[in-house]
C-alpha cells in the first residue's frame, strides 16, 4: 500500500476538497437528516430553513453522482473505482459532511444492482437517491439473529401473491420506513440455508404492526414488526424463489463493510485529549496519569485500525474482495468504539455515569459508554466475526 497519493489521486483530493469548501453548510456537519417529520405536517420557518439546508446538499451531491459513487452511471452513480471512491469518504469523514440515502444506499441498492430486475431497478433506485423513500431491514427474529438462516417467519404462495406471517425485531427506522427489505421463509422443509426468499415490502401494506423498542440512552431507533396476512406481489421478489439467502449475504457483506470508521474513532480521541489537556489541573494526579496512558493505548489502536482500512481498500483496488479482512476490520473497529467510549467515561470519574448536557463534554461519556454497546452486535455479533477470521482467514475447522 503506497499511502501518499499519487499525481491522479491528489488532483481528485484537491476536486473533493474544494467541493466540501463550496457547498458543504455548516449547520448539517456531523449530523444525520431526520426521517421523523412528515410531509404533510406544518413546518416551522427553523425546519423550514433546514430542510432547504438538507435539499442543497443533496442536489450538490446527486448532480456528481457523488450520493452513490461506486455505483454505475445508468443507476445514478459516478461509476467511481474504489480508491476514489476511499478519498471520496476520507475527506467526507475529516469535515464531518453527512452521506444520504440511509439503509437503501448502503445496503438495499447495492443488492438491486447486483440481484434485481430492471423494472426493479427503475422502481426502486430513484426514490433511493432522493432521499424521499426510507427503507428499513427485515432479517432478525426473536429467536433467529446470529444464526439468520433459523429464521421463521413464513410466506406462502397465492395466486401472483406472497402471504407472509412472522415477526421480525430490532427493526432499524421502521417506524418511519416507507418499505422494508426482508428474508422470509417460503419452503419450510429445505434446509435452513435454503427455502429463504428475500421480498421487498411496502410498510402501508395491511397486516403490518410497528411497535418500538426504546434502547437503554432512551432513544428510539429499533422496532419490533409483526407480520398478520401480509399480501406482497411476486415482482417484489429479489432473485429467485427459495435462494434468497444467497442475495440477502450481499445486502450483509455491505452492511459489514460499512460499520466503523477510523477517522471518526480518531477524532473522537483527539476531542478526549483535548479535553484531558484543558482540565489537567482540576483532576487527582493519579486520575491524569491513568488517563494519559490510557489515551496513548487507544491512539495505538485508532493506527492499527486505520492500517485495516488501508489494506481492504488496497485489496479492492487490486481486484481481490476482502472476506476475512473486512471481518477483521468490523471487529477490530466496534470493539476498539466500546474501548474508547469506557476511556472517556473513566477520564471523567463519577460524572461517566450522568448523560446529562451539564456533565463534562456534554455528557457525551456516559452516553456513548452505553449507547456503544451495539457496535459489537449490528453487522454480525464478533463472536460471528471470531467463527468468519478462524475458519475462512485461517482456515481452521468448524466444530
Amino acid at each position: 500500500m503506497d499511502f501518499q497519493d499519487n499525481a491522479n489521486q491528489a488532483i481528485w483530493r484537491t476536486e473533493v476538497k474544494d467541493f466540501l469548501n463550496e457547498y458543504l453548510p455548516d449547520e448539517i456537519r456531523n449530523r444525520y437528516p431526520s426521517f421523523a417529520t412528515s410531509s404533510n405536517a406544518k413546518k416551522t420557518p427553523e425546519q423550514e430553513a433546514e430542510e432547504e439546508k438538507w435539499e442543497s446538499w443533496r442536489v450538490a451531491l446527486a448532480e456528481r453522482g457523488w450520493i452513490a459513487p461506486a455505483w454505475p452511471k445508468e443507476y445514478g452513480g459516478a461509476g467511481m473505482g474504489p480508491m476514489d471512491q476511499f478519498i471520496l469518504s476520507q475527506e467526507f469523514a475529516e469535515r464531518g459532511a453527512p452521506r444520504l440515502g440511509g439503509l437503501g444506499l448502503m445496503m438495499l441498492g447495492p443488492t438491486l444492482i447486483a440481484h434485481g430486475t430492471e423494472e426493479q431497478k427503475k422502481e426502486h433506485i430513484p426514490g433511493i437517491l432522493s432521499g424521499k423513500i426510507q427503507w428499513c431491514q427485515g432479517y432478525s427474529e426473536p429467536g433467529s439473529g446470529s444464526d439468520l438462516a433459523s429464521l421463521q417467519t413464513r410466506a406462502v404462495r397465492d395466486g401472483d401473491d406472497w402471504v407472509i406471517n412472522g415477526q421480525k425485531i430490532w427493526t432499524s427506522l421502521a417506524h418511519v420506513a416507507d418499505w422494508c427489505f426482508m428474508l422470509a421463509r417460503t419452503d419450510p422443509d429445505a434446509p435452513k440455508h435454503r427455502g429463504i426468499t428475500y421480498f421487498l415490502l411496502d410498510m402501508k401494506t395491511p397486516g403490518v404492526t410497528v411497535r418500538p423498542l426504546v434502547n437503554m440512552t432512551n432513544g428510539h431507533d429499533f422496532n419490533e414488526v409483526f407480520f398478520e396476512d401480509v399480501r406482497v406481489p411476486s415482482r417484489n421478489i429479489i432473485g429467485e424463489i427459495n435462494r434468497g439467502w444467497y442475495a440477502g449475504t450481499t445486502t450483509l457483506d455491505f452492511e459489514r463493510s460499512s460499520i466503523g470508521t477510523p477517522i471518526g474513532l480518531r477524532q473522537a480521541v483527539e476531542k478526549n485529549l483535548d479535553w484531558l489537556r484543558e482540565h489537567k489541573d482540576d483532576l487527582p494526579e493519579t486520575t491524569y496519569a491513568a488517563a494519559k496512558h490510557d489515551w496513548a493505548d487507544r491512539w495505538i489502536e485508532v493506527q492499527t485500525s486505520t492500517m485495516l482500512a488501508y489494506r481492504i481498500i488496497s485489496m479492492q483496488d487490486a481486484g481481490e474482495i476482502p472476506n476475512s479482512e473486512s471481518s477483521i476490520a468490523k471487529l477490530f473497529t466496534t470493539e476498539l468504539s466500546q474501548r474508547v467510549a469506557k476511556s472517556a467515561a473513566q477520564m471523567v470519574g463519577m460524572w461517566g455515569d450522568i448523560n446529562d448536557p451539564k456533565a463534562p463534554l456534554k455528557g457525551m461519556p456516559g452516553h456513548g459508554y452505553v449507547n456503544q454497546v451495539r457496535e459489537t452486535i449490528a453487522g454480525g455479533t464478533s463472536e460471528i466475526q471470531r467463527n468468519i477470521i478462524a475458519t475462512r482467514g485461517l482456515g481452521l475447522p468448524r466444530t
